[in-house]
């Protein structure tokens, strides 16, 4: 296969960290380096960061929603030509916050030369699974290993943009590794929000209650029209619609996931909870309780909002539009919110809390809830100057002490009388949903950050959530915007992701360093250097006894480009 030119010697082997079943890994020092086709490249990984979202697929493998089998956006054949496409049960090699430089590019690769340096976006959007999408570090390998293959085909979205984004030679890799999980962050508040009915898209309605004379005619023409409804009822849909309509005899007779909007008119909860699987991904559910209540918690996919970006939305009284109206534009932080981060000691919920400590929102107070004692002081270091100087209030605290109520999911929870305007869970606990329903404030918005498993459902008031106009959002991974505008931040010195730095490790320590993720041991995100063989997990608060050389060129206790530049000499 021809080559572009190299600017390294050419290697068969290298060491991987390979994820071979469910919480099964290996360290592989004769993975072999493939040799990239006319329409790929192979790079090699500066840094890469340590995610929780590695710790899911660890414990998920084949069944995370991103290791799956890709079911569109590509053509097959172009797939058996990428062996670092790795689905279902095949191993793969995760990491998926990381920084490449180019090392050799096939002959029909024209966008990318030896040398260069890259972010790489995780997130393939246009290439879907059954119920997510493919990523890197999933269902293609990712970046725990000395080298990686990208196939350009794969790599460069449908309106032609590619998912390596050029970046610094100024900063620590580090830093640009960091942008991702930054990325994430940014989305899960940037991410706008459908208020309208999908237009060509499908719809149902099922309705266990006769429906007004032209209530249809005039919530479609406020909120536009879909290709088709199927339509469920034993009363007739009456009035000129503009719209294909289909009768359907049941609900078991539509199709799985198959609707862009459902909507429910009625109060039975073992209907309600039979048409969750009928939501397409980015589907709307609106529940129309047309004066009635549920009676019972319901049975919720709430994984299925965070992968599936599923939407639930509802009234208490006769008409679905009153549900559209409530449908925020994003999911932004809004003046005068007061919000709470559960979780917010652990490296992703550091970056919220700083993310929304920097927006300088009028009125806003932070509560940043945490158990361990040291990711709190850790976190406070970083946040109070932030807080200070934009004049937000910030209220750290260990719900185990200061407010001393056990919660059902087992963790401490703020006391019961406590009402948010914006709830943040960082734990992947589906308990935490039920409870962010009974603290959230009238019109809350409760942002499940956390990736709880498509599978996983928890029984929700919905009652209570439908009476609060509450509104549950979640996103997984980031866009291409998302990245370069945190890129364009760090690169602008307005933003130094080195602060989220816990500890360094080459791939010798990448294995411990995912225990300690699980763990909770360290206090911050932990970076692999591949580049540095032999080196096991040090936490910067070791890094004097360790590596004192390193340890010198910290500031404040904090990672920057001097500190890696030392460490990268010492290999």
């Amino acid at each position: 296969m021809a080559l572009g030119k190299m600017n390294h010697t050419a290697r068969k082997s290298q060491i991987a960290l390979e994820l071979v079943g469910p919480d099964k890994l290996r360290l592989n020092r004769a993975k072999p380096v493939y040799e990239p086709g006319r329409h790929q490249i192979l790079c090699r990984v500066e840094a890469v960061g340590l995610c929780f979202s590695d710790l899911k697929l660890l414990k998920q493998f084949s069944s995370h929603a991103r290791k799956m089998e890709i079911t569109s956006g590509i053509e097959p054949q172009v797939l058996k030509e990428i062996p670092s496409y790795v689905p279902g049960e095949a191993p793969t090699v995760p990491g998926h916050e990381a920084v490449v430089r180019i090392c050799a590019a096939g002959k029909s690769v024209g966008a990318f030369k030896p040398g260069e340096r890259y972010l790489v976006q995780t997130d393939y959007r246009w290439l879907l699974t059954a119920n997510s999408n493919a990523a890197f570090g999933y269902n293609f390998e990712g970046a725990l290993q000395e080298y990686v293959l990208m196939d350009q085909r794969v790599i460069t979205s449908q309106d032609g943009e590619t998912m390596l984004i050029p970046a610094s030679e100024e900063l620590s890799a580090a830093a640009i590794a960091l942008v991702e999980p930054w990325a994430c962050v940014e989305d899960a508040y940037a991410s706008k929000q459908r208020q309208q009915i999908k237009a060509g898209g499908d719809m149902a309605v099922v309705a266990d209650v006769e429906v007004p004379e032209g209530l249809f005619r005039k919530f479609l023409g406020r909120f536009g029209r879909p290709g088709k409804i199927s339509w469920v009822s034993r009363f007739p849909l009456s009035g000129e619609l503009n719209v294909k309509v289909e009768k359907v005899d049941s609900v078991a007779n539509l199709a799985d996931a198959g609707f862009d909007d459902v909507i429910y008119l009625g109060s039975a909860p073992e209907k309600l909870e039979s048409l969750f699987s009928k939501v397409a991904p980015n589907g709307l559910l609106n529940i129309v309780l047309c004066g009635n209540c549920l009676g019972r918690d319901i049975s919720c996919p709430v994984g299925r909002i965070h992968y599936g970006g599923i939407r639930l939305i509802g009234t208490t009284g006769r008409d679905p539009a009153r549900a559209m109206e409530h449908i925020p534009e994003s999911g932004e932080i809004r003046k005068g919110s007061k919000v709470n981060i559960i979780g917010a000691g652990g490296p992703m919920g550091v970056m919220h809390v700083v993310r929304n400590l920097s927006r300088a929102v009028k009125g806003l107070t932070v509560f940043a809830a945490e158990l361990d004692e040291e990711r709190l002081a850790r976190l406070s270091a970083v946040a109070q100057p932030l807080a200070a100087k934009n004049k937000i209030y910030y209220h750290p605290y260990n719900p185990s002490k200061n407010n001393p109520r056990l919660s059902r999911a087992g963790a401490w929870s703020p006391k019961a009388t406590e009402e948010f305007d914006y709830i943040v869970l960082m734990p992947p606990v589906a308990a935490l949903v039920v409870e962010a329903v009974e603290q959230a404030a009238e019109g809350g918005i409760i942002n499940i950050f956390a990736g709880i498993p498509t599978n996983v459902k928890a029984p929700i008031d919905l009652d209570t959530y439908l009476k609060k106009r509450a509104y549950f959002i979640g996103t997984s991974g980031s866009t291409l915007e998302d990245m370069k505008r945190v890129l364009e931040k760090v690169e602008s010195r307005r933003l130094d992701t080195n602060l989220s730095v816990g500890a360094v490790c080459g791939l010798d320590g990448a294995v411990e360093g995912i225990r300690a993720l699980e763990e909770r041991r360290i206090p911050g995100k932990i970076i692999v250097y591949p580049k540095c063989k032999g080196l096991g997990l040090v936490p910067l608060q070791k890094m004097q006894d360790k590596l004192p050389q390193v340890a010198r060129c910290l500031e404040n206790g904090f990672w920057n480009v001097k500190a890696e530049k030392a460490l990268l000499e010492m290999y």
